[in-house]
């Protein structure tokens, strides 16, 4: 869940048309763009999803996920000609469907901002670990998490969030996807490399890789430790059901989300036309569903039901030591810190919307709300169990509101009557596709709580 290099922060004011902008970028930027607001670290938990769903399923579900994130994008557009989401909801149902677009956005980009930090405080002490060759961590204040993430979020991510216009995203943009596209060469790299079974480390391997439910003492050396499918051997499950796998939608829909910036670009792209605009969207989605595959399976077929939820761990276990993956995990650190404080301007920008509409600029304002957002994903990234239960919770509520729900609703509310009646084909489709997200809003829900409330081993104290 990137964010678009020059557009969603220093974008004009929300009520600009799209008629009175004239957009200067090209075809190919614009599928840059939209491929990066699209890629966000969830590709970091697709190998886990995999395990928990098996090849097929997983192929299956990230298939339709792709299809429908394509549909949704083209009624999004087929009742556009606003540049921004919050007003698209305004056009449709007033300030109630502003508020409603403007709080999906916000619970969005926060559990954005939550996994990308939740990732620096796992990471970090790691990368600290190896770069001093240290066998077994120490009790140090430098090789504990939790300082460390409100270390970087105060000496790196606030400085770059109070920037009045985040001139540098274009930079960061580009960074942050070569960065992903590094871990995908290394992670197929790495499957021809690690033996199968896995070699035993310290006597320790086995036993830390095929875990119970942990304490919440574990999280704070650095990493979570998840319970995968009892497999213990090297061949591929096809098709796999678990109480794990309620997460798998939802951190591929999470994965998929792309919808609040699919507008900006359509209003910064050249000689803009809604099928040039839907055919940037293909490619982009296309471009990120191969390589959430091949970073699924690839790091799947490295370590099967072994591997974890966040697939730099299980690495880690096999050779921690090992320079490759110490230069992918700071190659994936560095773009997700850079990536925290322009997830963060469109959240501010949605605040402002709710609560200041109509207000002058305020340097005060500006920086209250930047540091308030910031101390508040802090504190939820420090006790927030593990990284699957942000995924899960946010991805089970926003995205379906935002990819299914919202573009529906507005799109059978915009389009006029003697346009398309309302049981007009399209809008019965938009109708079955609103209800499909509602759905699977509440079905996602009710495996997480389920699962929550039976402590079944793998949320209680695992998520």
């Amino acid at each position: 869940m990137g964010v678009v290099p020059g557009v969603t922060s220093a974008s004009p004011p929300c009520y600009v048309s799209s008629m009175q902008f004239e957009g200067k970028t090209s075809f190919g930027m614009s599928v840059f763009n939209l491929s990066n607001a699209i890629m966000g670290s969830g590709i970091l938990g697709l190998a886990y999803a995999m395990a928990n769903t098996g090849i097929i399923l997983f192929l299956f579900l990230l298939t339709a996920v792709a299809l429908l994130s394509s549909y949704s994008i083209h009624l999004l557009l087929k009742s556009s000609g606003i540049r921004a989401y919050e007003q698209l909801g305004y056009r449709a149902f007033g300030t109630p469907g502003k508020l409603a677009a403007a709080i999906a956005i916000t619970l969005q980009n926060i559990g954005a901002m939550s996994s990308y930090l939740y990732i620096v405080k796992s990471e970090v002490p790691l990368v600290i670990q190896t770069f001093l060759n240290l066998e077994e961590k120490t009790t140090d204040w430098y090789m504990n998490g939790n300082y460390l993430v409100i270390l970087v979020s105060v000496t790196v991510i606030l400085p770059l969030a109070l920037m009045k216009q985040l001139g540098y995203l274009g930079y960061a943009s580009g960074f942050s996807l070569s960065c992903m596209g590094f871990f995908l060469i290394s992670v197929i790299y790495k499957k021809f490399q690690i033996p199968c079974p896995l070699p035993e480390q310290e006597g320790n391997l086995t036993g830390s890789l095929n875990a119970t439910p942990v304490s919440t003492s574990d999280y704070q050396n650095g990493y979570t430790i998840l319970q995968a499918p009892d497999q213990g051997t090297c061949t591929p499950s096809f098709f796999t059901l678990n109480s794990q796998t309620a997460y798998t939608i939802p951190i591929m829909a999470f994965a998929f989300v792309c919808h609040p910036e699919v507008l900006p670009i359509y209003t910064e792209l050249k000689d803009p036309s809604k099928k040039k605009m839907q055919c940037i969207s293909n490619i982009s989605i296309m471009v990120m569903y191969l390589m959430y595959f091949l970073a699924a399976l690839f790091g799947y077929l490295t370590f099967y039901g072994r591997v974890e939820s966040e697939l730099l761990h299980t690495y880690n276990k096999v050779d921690p030591f090992d320079v490759l993956i110490l230069c992918v995990r700071v190659a994936v650190l560095t773009a997700v810190t850079l990536t925290v404080p322009i997830v963060l301007f469109p959240v501010r920008r949605a605040i402002q919307q709710m609560l200041f509409q109509g207000k002058d600029f305020s340097w005060i304002r500006h920086i209250i709300i930047a540091v308030v957002l910031l101390t508040f994903i802090n504190l939820l990234v420090i006790f927030a169990p593990s990284i699957l239960g942000i995924f899960g919770m946010i991805g089970a509520t926003s995205a379906p509101c935002l990819i299914f729900i919202f573009p529906a609703i507005f799109y059978i509310r915009i389009m006029p009557k003697d346009k398309e009646p309302l049981r007009s084909t399209p809008k019965i489709l938009a109708a079955c596709f609103a209800l499909l997200g509602v759905l699977f809003m509440i079905m996602s829900l009710s495996f997480i709580i389920i699962d929550w409330a039976t402590g079944g081993g793998k949320s209680g104290g695992s998520h």
